[in-house]
């Protein structure tokens, strides 16, 4: 998604700065000696690597694609098929299908829009097809499955140009839900759309345990948002917050989730929240929940300068007490470096930058992939010193396809495995991907 990040301000002398990226062996399910850095000089057009092995990854991994536009190809006429979010079936067919949303927009190369779309691969045969799609939806992007076992996915658009017959007067995009026939996650049997999780710029979904769902804004000044259902497992009513932070204008510190106005939140919820002073943050796009933890990247934010609108990136963590508590979690210049970008005469220095979508790890690391050149995948481990940063932030992978964009990370039933989208490809074949760990290797020692 060539979009956004979060990240969180704060002055600490660049001379005390210890980056924990490459010195020693990252441990767990995914046990990695972090690579030497991002793809710059690996960078290719070949066809046969982009095609086949386009991650620089640890070695003692290996990567393989799963599904691409060679077995299902929704958008034949336009320059990518826009994977973004992936997700796995969490019920008892659990590790059997993923799940993808395509964001494609109106005037992305279509000779004729069709319309946004979730598409669904079996696992098993490694057979695509679409599961739904609509003329309607826009820039179909966030996904997750709900604990009543409905899957919700939703639109990533400012300014809608296709109004959903259902809420006309919406002015950006929607969120819907998804029933499946019974016993058969391949099929819907109906679609809902949920306006009272607000019209927004949506990415990020989640959920948590009380059935409260969670979203963003993707806007240079969106918010981060709550919605409490009246009953659980019914959307069609209960009220949405926004995120206030009561800090002196500081964007991390002690928060509150304020309620806002439920007829303003279906036509426009950026609206209702400035109206309540709900805190912006630059370009908040993924989301992940993790125990009570809520971590959210910020593509653009300048954690130093709220009002740089063309910031590095950082990443969020939003505690979900009975008041919330926001601080940042990686932030560049802190607990990890800043990205020098490659130029003609030098190259270039790794570094953190635009980080986009998120992903739980199996042991409760959190995995990163950037949108951003050389789009890399940077693993943070938890804060174990209550500092309220990360205890290190290491350097996973990195495309040799310089104009592609890692999407849709995710980790499903096997903790050696890595679900990841590769959209925008420079070959045009855009695809899903498995990276894993090789289980008879136990002590890698080198790149591959």
């Amino acid at each position: 998604m060539k979009k956004s990040i979060l990240a969180l301000p704060l002055c600490v002398a660049v001379t005390t700065l210890v980056y924990a990226t490459d010195a020693s062996f990252v441990n767990g399910p995914m046990r990695f000696m972090p690579i030497k850095g991002s793809a710059y000089e690996q960078t290719t057009s070949d066809p046969q690597i982009l095609n086949t092995k386009p991650w620089v990854i640890p070695k003692g991994y290996s990567q393989h694609i799963i599904s691409d536009e060679k077995n299902l190809d929704i958008y034949p006429n336009a320059n990518d098929w826009g994977d973004m979010n992936t997700v796995n079936e969490t019920g008892k067919h659990a590790g059997r299908y993923l799940y993808r949303t395509q964001e494609v927009r109106p005037g992305d190369g279509t000779t004729t829009f069709t319309g946004g779309a979730v598409s669904i691969i079996d696992l098993k045969t490694h057979k695509a097809k679409i599961l739904a799609q609509r003329a309607d939806w826009e820039a179909v992007d966030g996904l997750v499955w709900t604990p009543w076992q409905t899957l919700l996915f939703a639109e990533e658009t400012l300014a809608s140009l296709l109004p959903d017959p259902d809420v006309p007067n919406a002015k950006s995009g929607l969120v819907y839900e998804v029933k499946f026939a019974k016993d058969d996650p391949t099929t819907v049997e109906e679609i809902k759309v949920r306006p009272m999780l607000g019209s927004l710029a949506h990415e990020g979904i989640e959920v948590d345990h009380e059935g409260n769902i969670y979203v963003i804004d993707e806007d240079k000044k969106g918010s981060i948002y709550k919605f409490v259902p009246e009953t659980y497992g019914d959307l069609s009513k209960g009220q949405l917050y926004a995120l206030r932070v009561n800090n002196n204008g500081a964007k991390t510190g002690k928060g509150e989730w304020v309620a806002l106005d439920m007829n303003q939140v279906q036509i426009d919820a950026r609206i209702a929240a400035q109206a309540v002073n709900a805190t912006p943050f630059c370009r908040p796009e993924d989301i992940e929940k993790m125990s009570g933890t809520l971590f959210v990247a910020l593509t653009c934010e300048d954690a130093t300068d709220a009002k740089n609108t063309d910031g590095p990136g950082a990443v969020l963590a939003v505690k979900l007490w009975k008041n919330p508590k926001v601080q940042y979690f990686v932030q560049p210049g802190v607990n990890v470096p800043f990205e020098v970008r490659p130029t003609d005469t030098a190259k270039g220095v790794t570094g953190f930058r635009r980080p986009d979508n998120l992903a739980k790890g199996p042991d409760g690391k959190l995995w990163i992939v950037e949108d951003n050149d050389n789009s890399d995948i940077w693993v943070a481990v938890p804060d174990e010193n209550n500092d309220g940063y990360s205890d290190g932030v290491h350097l996973f992978a990195s495309l040799k396809d310089k104009s592609a964009e890692g999407t849709g990370i995710y980790f499903g039933k096997d903790p050696h495995t890595l679900f990841v989208n590769v959209q925008h490809s420079e070959t045009g074949n855009d695809k899903t991907m498995i990276i894993t760990r090789k289980h008879h290797v136990n002590h890698p020692n080198s790149n591959e």
